[in-house]
């Protein structure tokens, strides 16, 4: 369950404020392709979303150009963007996240703990204890936490009474280049609603490098800011909920590739730590997509890589304009000889 919000303001014109709400963000970009001036700034998504740089989703990238029009709040699916007029709230139909019917449990509910077990972002809470009229039955609570809910359908798919009712912000479609993608997982960390995943494979049966599942995704695209070698695209073709003024909304975002996602990390390295193994080259995936050879394990082959190589045996950065933020070098380095730090946003 979401605790207090911090807040962050963004802008500030005269009495209006545009306040960011760091903990309701997904990363998802939304907000970037609506924005009129520019002004708003993603990244590193995948390295925030995997807990190895401590930073925001989202950025005020040049606070001076904001309009404080509310744009990005309109269309913000979770509300974590929010414009406020001498410090009240300015929401109305017109707000995607406003105008999105609450998921909500009927009287119909059995309390049976599926909705709670499945939700990816853990919003719902189950409370239930045996009957005691001297009926088999339980009786409890089921609360759902509309602030951190990301309107997925998973609780609504797994109810066995169907007793609760979802509505998605977004209708779209979602591809992926199985030759560019290097299986980084870097899309399934990000992802807010679990609609990606690896499948399990049988003995000798080839399959997908990652695996989508389209009655959980919300079409945000997180997963295509997020990934380091641009393997996903997802398009937004419709926003679903019945909202005021939504053709022009729609016209900022049907059709609209995900925002590219803005360098603000750099690769920092501890040539002391390092064991000069090479784990770090060979995962990288934009080495790997780079090199297919390198991606196979020859890691001493190859003069050239793209963005990380092993140099008198330690691990030495090629280029860090060609890193994707997605981290997951620190993540298999067995000794934390390399990381991702945050830099400012130009």
């Amino acid at each position: 369950m979401q605790n207090e919000m911090r807040l962050s303001v963004f802008s500030e014109k005269k009495d209006r404020q545009l306040v960011y709400q760091p903990e309701k963000c997904i990363g998802c970009g939304t907000c970037v392709q609506a924005c009129p001036k520019g002004t708003l700034s993603i990244g590193a998504v995948g390295a925030v979303a995997r807990g190895l740089l401590d930073a925001y989703f989202l950025e005020m990238a040049k606070s001076e150009d904001c309009l404080v029009c509310g744009i990005c709040a309109k269309v913000c699916p979770t509300g974590a963007l929010e414009l406020r007029q001498e410090g009240k709230p300015l929401t109305d139909m017109s707000y995607i996240s406003r105008a999105m019917r609450p998921t909500s449990v009927n009287e119909s509910c059995v309390h049976c703990g599926l909705c709670e077990d499945i939700c990816p972002q853990g919003c719902i809470e189950v409370t239930r204890e045996i009957s005691t009229d001297g009926k088999l039955k339980v009786i409890g609570k089921t609360h759902i936490d509309t602030e951190c809910c990301v309107h997925c359908g998973w609780c609504a798919a797994v109810c066995p009474v169907n007793a609760i009712s979802v509505e998605k912000p977004f209708e779209g479609r979602w591809s992926r280049d199985e030759n560019v993608c290097q299986t980084c997982h870097t899309c399934i960390d990000v992802c807010p609603a679990n609609a990606i995943f690896n499948k399990k494979a049988k003995s000798g049966e080839r399959v997908e490098k990652i695996t989508h599942r389209p009655d959980a995704c919300i079409y945000c695209g997180a997963c295509a800011v997020a990934c380091p070698v641009d393997a996903i695209d997802v398009r937004k073709t419709a926003i679903l909920p019945e909202m005021e003024k939504k053709v022009p909304l729609e016209k900022k975002l049907i059709e609209v590739p995900a925002p590219e996602d803005a360098l603000r990390t750099q690769l920092e390295t501890d040539d002391d730590a390092c064991l000069g193994c090479g784990n770090c080259v060979i995962v990288c995936p934009v080495n790997a997509f780079d090199n297919r050879e390198l991606a196979a394990g020859y890691l001493y082959d190859m003069d050239e890589k793209a963005i990380l190589g092993v140099k008198n045996g330690k691990i030495s950065v090629v280029n860090q304009e060609r890193c994707g933020g997605d981290g997951t070098c620190a993540l298999i380095c067995p000794v934390d000889a390399i990381r991702l730090v945050k830099k400012e946003v130009e």
